[in-house]
């Protein structure tokens, strides 16, 4: 999905989306594919009695990811603080589940991969929580 193509054709938020947000609405669909997809990897493990925490978390990051990267696609009538406070519990959610997911690295590659995946989407929803309301680093629409 090219986010930045679709954002520069909006009507209202053409000229007045940060590059941050642009990047966090990207990161966002993404992590909630690999949490998805690592939710369902950890059913498959012999071991899903360790891994019950992780599927949890997995489940819940990638439905607030979704949510959240579909609240900030929607640029008419934004309001700024319900996006900022959601960005911020993206955030924290993402950095729960890599957490819980570097414990089970070693031992499942989609735990690793899902890690990485909500690290940047972690600080991705933190450097657009900076521009939500700003002017900085804002998408020109040609």
């Amino acid at each position: 999905m090219n986010v930045q193509e679709l954002m520069r054709a909006h009507p209202r938020a053409g000229r007045g989306i940060s590059n941050s947000l642009v990047e966090c609405i990207e990161r966002c669909f993404s992590c909630a594919q690999s949490c998805t997809a690592c939710a369902d990897a950890c059913l498959s493990e012999d071991m899903l009695d360790k891994l019950r925490r992780c599927v949890r978390l997995d489940l819940d990051c990638a439905d607030i990811c979704m949510a959240t990267g579909a609240i900030a696609s929607r640029r008419t009538e934004t309001s700024e603080q319900v996006l900022l406070q959601l960005l911020e519990i993206c955030a924290n959610v993402c950095q729960l589940c890599a957490e819980e997911c570097e414990e089970h690295a070693s031992q499942h590659p989609h735990c690793k991969i899902c890690a990485a995946e909500c690290r940047l989407c972690e600080e991705s929803c933190r450097r657009a929580m900076q521009d939500v309301g700003g002017a900085s680093g804002r998408v020109q629409a040609n």
